[in-house]
């Protein structure tokens, strides 16, 4: 069966991504570059089109032939323009119930024409980087997308040669990214996506590995693009002001518009600046021949302009709250998809409408027994690229659908299981013993310790459940951008090639950034120390299970005495001295238990060590529901609800 690639086909910004062994990841086109700008470009009859970045370019000198955010007239009738979306530089006609035409050299092109013409640049990349026709997709839509759009988007799959096997809701695709079907049963997400065209809110509830959909609410209207709008509206009356041309709409005329089109990239360029930094120069040199233009413009400045949009998205946010019949604070997590939620301000609203805190802020503070106390209210997680998700959640759909068929040729197997090292000193086979090569596998791993920069790759050989009874084949490390244990994805990918060589690629999820190590050969192992590692592993066999159990005991005790400690820290002056007096004795309870640990085989009793931290555990509980009262108590008191 073919490879199915994963879609989002976006306002803005395109992209293709495939799983490659268990590893989602986003195709780049030949120039590198993972995003590639809704923008086509028609230079005239007979000639071909141009798309991506190459029109984006073209865009400022011909705004009049260079079509850009089409998405917003997928499956829309001319009834549907409203007046704000026909300030775009090229001619739109349509009215009543006909089709949306965009008339260029004479020619009445539609939107799923134009979009067609995106997915061939994408279809092609993919080609280009497989080495192998792609002819099946999985492309994404809004959830709020209805059926006459999500019809046109499987229209322009069909015209650029791709087989739709599923139009996938882009929230749905995102909490695919963010590994939320990894969440414990009955987990509650909203997905917040703003993208550069349009708006929707969806709560999703996961259920024994299913997402589904509870609610869903948005505007297929409302996106990063309004804010661009409101930008350009500003520069043009700074521009005004200046003594330069006049370039508000009323007097919009085809010898302003490359005028035009050099102020709205200009803007944009500001407004993506300002997500990271406070205040930028605007520069616009011989805007006309005899006038330049230049201004400061802050980050204050772009959110006292935009903040009335983004305060738009609540009332989608209520509603979709309000149909799903939940409150904000029983909501596991809130992600945010799409690159406009990028901006500072997006991500402080939706903090304070949810009563978010930062993803990981809270995990592991107040953790008793299986259950989770959430103290603070959801997290807010952003630990994959909001660009990128959508993409990577579409082509694990995709692989879904595949079924993950692999043609293998049959030259040799692994004498010996490889994997790497994991938290605690345990192997995490990836590739077991005896499987046929060439093969490639892999799995996505996360951090274990707050703010950590970087993952050591340890790569092992053998069929221990330790780490330090198998062979070392070699390590390396992967850097990332430091941030609250558990956010972090890492996938690890082991390939071994017709010849026996391992090699092994690590990459940060949402950077993209990577490394590829050559290890090496993985099956050029003598027979003898072949024997001798399967007959050690056969004999020691409880052994080993005894010393995993231990260690998985173990870790989890140390995250639940420091969880204890931390909240009896805080409290001490306000328990009952009978009450502490239980907690010390459980907590001493635990430590004895963990001193019997014997130094030469860095194994204990595993069965006593859960008994005592699930005593701990229960001794606890009134503590932590102590806590999470007096934290609630907090957050009410400063909203003035008490």
């Amino acid at each position: 069966m073919s490879r199915i690639v994963g879609i989002d086909l976006g306002t803005t910004n395109s992209l293709v991504a495939i799983v490659d062994s268990g590893i989602p990841y986003v195709i780049a086109d030949p120039e590198g570059q993972r995003l590639t700008p809704s923008v086509v470009h028609v230079p005239g009859p007979g000639a071909a089109t141009i798309v991506g970045h190459p029109a984006n370019r073209v865009r400022i000198l011909k705004p009049a032939e260079t079509v850009y955010s089409v998405k917003r007239f997928m499956g829309r009738r001319g009834s549907d323009i409203a007046r704000e979306e026909m300030l775009v530089t090229y001619p739109v006609a349509g009215s009543g119930s006909g089709p949306v035409t965009l008339q260029l050299h004479g020619r009445a092109w539609t939107p799923e024409e134009i979009s067609a013409e995106i997915l061939r640049k994408l279809k092609a990349d993919a080609e280009a980087s497989l080495g192998e026709p792609v002819t099946r997709a999985v492309i994404t839509v809004p959830a709020y997308f209805n059926d006459a759009q999500r019809n046109a988007t499987i229209r322009a799959g069909e015209l650029a040669g791709l087989t739709v096997e599923r139009i996938v809701n882009e929230p749905t695709a995102a909490a695919l990214a963010y590994g939320l079907d990894k969440l414990k049963d009955k987990a509650r997400i909203a997905v917040y996506d703003l993208g550069g065209g349009t708006f929707d809110l969806s709560v999703l509830e996961l259920n024994q590995g299913v997402f589904q959909v509870l609610s869903t609410h948005g505007d297929t209207r409302l996106g990063g693009d309004d804010l661009d709008k409101r930008v350009v509206a500003h520069l043009c009356q700074e521009i005004r002001s200046a003594g330069g041309p006049d370039l508000s709409p009323a007097t919009n005329t085809p010898d302003l518009l490359p005028l035009l089109s050099r102020v709205r990239e200009a803007a944009e360029r500001a407004k993506i600046r300002l997500s990271s930094e406070t205040e930028t120069e605007v520069s616009l040199p011989f805007l006309t021949p005899d006038f330049n233009f230049t201004c400061r413009l802050s980050r204050a400045r772009l959110e006292e302009l935009t903040r009335d949009i983004v305060e738009r998205t609540r009332a989608h946010c209520l509603r979709s709250l309000s149909d799903a019949k939940l409150e904000a604070s029983a909501l596991d997590q809130v992600i945010l998809v799409g690159g406009q939620t990028r901006m500072p301000l997006v991500r402080k609203l939706v903090s304070e409408w949810f009563g978010c805190v930062e993803f990981g802020e809270v995990r592991g503070d107040l953790r008793l027994g299986d259950e989770y106390h959430k103290a603070k209210g959801p997290e807010l997680n952003t630990g994959v690229n909001p660009d990128e998700a959508v993409a990577l959640g579409a082509a694990i759909q995709g692989e879904i659908l595949a079924g993950g068929f692999r043609n293998l040729l049959l030259l040799d197997v692994t004498p010996l299981s490889l994997g790497i090292e994991t938290f605690g000193g345990l192997m995490n086979v990836i590739i077991p013993r005896n499987t046929t090569i060439p093969v490639k596998a892999g799995e996505l791993f996360t951090t274990a310790v707050d703010n950590q920069r970087s993952m050591l790759i340890h790569v092992l050989q053998g069929e221990r459940e330790r780490a330090m009874d198998n062979w070392s084949l070699g390590r390396f490390e992967l850097e990332f951008e430091a941030a609250p244990k558990g956010v972090p994805r890492v996938g690890v990918q082991f390939e071994i090639d017709a010849n026996g060589v391992l090699h092994v690629l690590a990459r940060d999820v949402k950077t993209g950034h990577q490394k590829v190590v050559q290890m090496k050969s993985a099956v050029d192992v003598d027979d003898a120390d072949v024997q001798k590692m399967v007959e050690e592993s056969v004999a020691n066999a409880f052994d080993d299970l005894r010393a995993r159990q231990w260690i998985e005991a173990k870790i989890r005790a140390g995250e639940t005495l420091i969880a204890t400690r931390k909240t009896m820290a805080e409290y001490d002056a306000e328990l009952d001295p009978d009450y502490r007096t239980q907690l010390h004795q459980a907590l001493d309870e635990v430590e004895s238990v963990l001193s019997l640990e014997n130094p030469k085989t860095k194994t204990g009793d595993p069965a006593r060590l859960k008994a005592a931290t699930a005593a701990l555990d229960e001794v606890t509980k009134p503590l932590a529901e102590y806590a999470m009262d007096k934290v609630m108590e907090a957050m009410l008191r400063k909203k003035g609800v008490l």
